[in-house]
């Protein structure tokens, strides 16, 4: 199924999404409609041009495809599914994401995997071909964020504030240095082998998405922030 979205509004966009019985869908010259693929499941859904925000909000299992930049709040407490975009990402991409996956060919804007979470195997992963702005990981509560930088030479491979109240998960960063700022409730360490296994088969389907090179992305450094345990800021979000 073909909808052509140059003369619709967002509510008669996502009517014809949600009504359509079709699972692969492909909607071109998307001009800002927001909220596209709210609560979605089980559909493929490709999409051209620039959908607006809060895209894959709540998904629930739908896959989407966007060639092209997406706004804000991208797969803003999405729950399952993937989220491809071959472009770049505004401001709170994954924000609150509690599952699923998002892979992001360029940049996302500030807060990228602000408030994720994780529960059991539910465990939500952000992938960044490019560099991420400030505030990367704010709050992050668990899930797994990947920076890798491709190809930014001289450019920082995050913005400020990197991990601020950061209470869980993980955030990996290809690069010969750590990030400027680095919020005290974070610590930076060297990726080994096992965590580097751990986000292989996430690297590898980059790779496939984007026709990136693992080999050359593996040869890169890596540096892995996690929670710093010794912080007492810590104690404001767990309870032993």
């Amino acid at each position: 199924m073909k909808i052509d979205a140059g003369q619709l509004s967002h509510q008669e966009l996502n009517d014809q999404l949600r009504m359509s019985r079709e699972q692969n869908i492909i909607i071109e010259n998307c001009l800002g409609q927001r909220y596209l693929a709210s609560g979605s499941r089980g559909k493929k859904v490709t999409v051209t041009g620039t959908p607006g925000n809060a895209l894959g909000s709540y998904l629930d299992g739908t896959e989407i495809d966007v060639y092209g930049n997406v706004q804000e709040a991208t797969g803003d407490t999405m729950n399952g599914g993937a989220i491809y975009i071959h472009g770049s990402a505004g401001d709170a991409t994954g924000y609150a994401m509690r599952g699923g996956k998002i892979l992001i060919q360029g940049d996302p804007g500030y807060r990228a995997g602000v408030h994720m979470k994780e529960y059991k195997d539910k465990i939500p992963a952000i992938v960044v071909g490019g560099v991420a702005g400030s505030f990367l990981g704010e709050y992050q509560a668990g899930g797994v964020i990947v920076v890798l930088g491709l190809p930014r030479e001289n450019q920082p491979i995050a913005g400020y504030f990197c991990g601020t109240g950061m209470h869980g998960g993980k955030i990996y960063l290809r690069s010969d240095t750590p990030p400027e700022g680095i919020s005290p409730q974070a610590k930076a360490e060297d990726a080994g082998r096992e965590e580097l296994e751990a986000i292989k088969p996430l690297l590898e389907e980059f790779c496939r998405k984007f026709r990136e090179d693992l080999n050359e992305i593996l040869r890169g450094h890596f540096f892995v922030l996690t929670q710093n345990t010794k912080n007492p800021y810590r104690q404001l979000y767990i309870q032993n």
